[in-house]
């Protein structure tokens, strides 16, 4: 049974810092990438960052670019979210997904090309 879940979502205030977390199993890790989307109230779904299975390579949304940090733990099969300087606008529910990368340098944002998903977990930045 496939899952991915994520965790690591609270309360922040703005400015702080928070790590997600994005656990999964069921699948040969090795061999996909991983992409965190978020989805703020009312707003559509957008990806944030992706890393590839195994070139190491990274994307990052513009909102994003300078705060947030990504990076993966194939011995534990598990990929973080490290958000740093976090703004009200941060505040979403951040899902991961994972997506086949038979190239191992895969790195999309493209909701439509994820093979599997969690449910989520909630951040929110407010003072």
């Amino acid at each position: 049974q496939v899952q991915l879940v994520e965790s690591g979502g609270d309360l922040v205030t703005p400015g702080g810092s928070l790590r997600l977390s994005c656990a999964t199993s069921g699948f040969n890790f090795d061999y996909y990438a991983i992409v965190w989307f978020r989805q703020a109230p009312g707003k559509e779904r957008e990806g944030v960052s992706c890393i590839s299975s195994s070139d190491g390579t990274t994307a990052f949304a513009e909102p994003v670019k300078g705060r947030f940090t990504i990076s993966r733990d194939n011995a534990k099969n598990t990929v973080y979210l490290q958000m740093n300087n976090l703004k009200p606008e941060d505040t979403a529910v951040y899902y991961c997904a994972a997506s086949d990368d038979p190239t191992g340098s895969l790195c999309t944002l493209d909701g439509d090309a994820m093979d599997f998903w969690g449910k989520g977990t909630l951040v929110t930045v407010s003072s």
